[in-house]
């Protein structure tokens, strides 16, 4: 069964050591999305990138560590984005935060059908 719907998403720009109160920033934003009982929530690492430093941040070979791009999706209707949005606003010390409208389309599977084969 499938279920189309108009919804937000909330993309959430950031560097992968930026942090909140003592963790990472992108695991602190799903967090808070799991406590609001927001629909789901995506982290990307990003290959490549750049922002208002004009400095393209990338994975170096022989680097320990790396402080590449992050890109946390959440997908949800307006009323759960507007009720996450202030909650993230004071989280972030640089980055970006991108909403927009979209059209959503949710698969459900009923009980009766069987798992997809892998």
């Amino acid at each position: 069964m499938k279920e189309a719907f108009k919804a937000r998403m909330l993309r959430i720009y950031c560097m992968e050591t930026d942090q909140w109160k003592g963790e990472p920033l992108y695991k602190a934003i799903v967090a808070r999305c799991l406590e609001l009982g927001i629909a789901g929530a995506t982290v990307y690492r990003g290959l490549e990138g750049f922002g208002a430093s004009a400095r393209i941040y990338q994975p170096h070979t022989f680097s320990i560590s790396s402080n590449l791009p992050v890109l946390v999706c959440v997908v949800d209707t307006e009323k759960q984005i507007e009720k996450l949005l202030p909650e993230v606003e004071p989280m972030l010390a640089g980055g970006l935060i991108a909403i927009s409208t979209v059209d959503a389309i949710r698969y459900l599977r009923s009980e009766q059908d069987p798992p997809a084969s892998s």
